[in-house]
């Protein structure tokens, strides 16, 4: 199984990419803290990059930015890559199932916020079989 959840704070903005297909995605690297603190009683933090694609990357793209606590869930992702110089390259990268914006205002950040004021989406059309659905009031319940 090859699942991982991570907490921590955006070390960058992320930066936004469009595939030739129109595939959002969105990269970032997040600061995680350590367990545990070294000998010299300091807490180091791990440098980890995301990858987030489709609904996730424009959620990251518009409302993300460096500082920002969040929460990643996904799976570990290993890749290389022959450099400009002939070497052979490494990258280890995180992609994204989930990115949540984490904090709020109680913590000194702010509440999540579009960082470009784009056009508002039209809104969702009802799912199949739900265009039926009618609203009850919590007083007609028996329970």
């Amino acid at each position: 199984m090859n699942k991982v959840i991570l907490i921590g704070n955006l070390a960058n903005d992320p930066e936004a990419f469009t595939t030739q297909s129109g595939v959002s995605r969105s990269t970032f690297r997040i600061a995680v803290q350590r367990r545990f603190a070294n000998a010299q009683g300091v807490r180091e933090a791990d440098f980890l990059t995301v990858v987030a694609w489709r609904q996730s990357a424009d959620f990251c793209n518009r409302y993300l930015s460096k500082g920002r606590k969040v929460a990643v869930e996904g799976s570990i992702q290993t890749r290389s890559y022959d450099a400009q110089d002939g070497s052979k390259r490494y990258v280890t990268e995180i992609i994204a199932d989930s990115v949540e914006a984490l904090g709020g205002r109680e913590e000194g950040g702010a509440a999540p916020r579009p960082r470009d004021e784009g056009p508002t989406p039209p809104p969702a059309a009802p799912a199949p079989g739900m265009s039926d659905f009618t609203e009850v009031d919590d007083d007609e319940l028996p329970f």
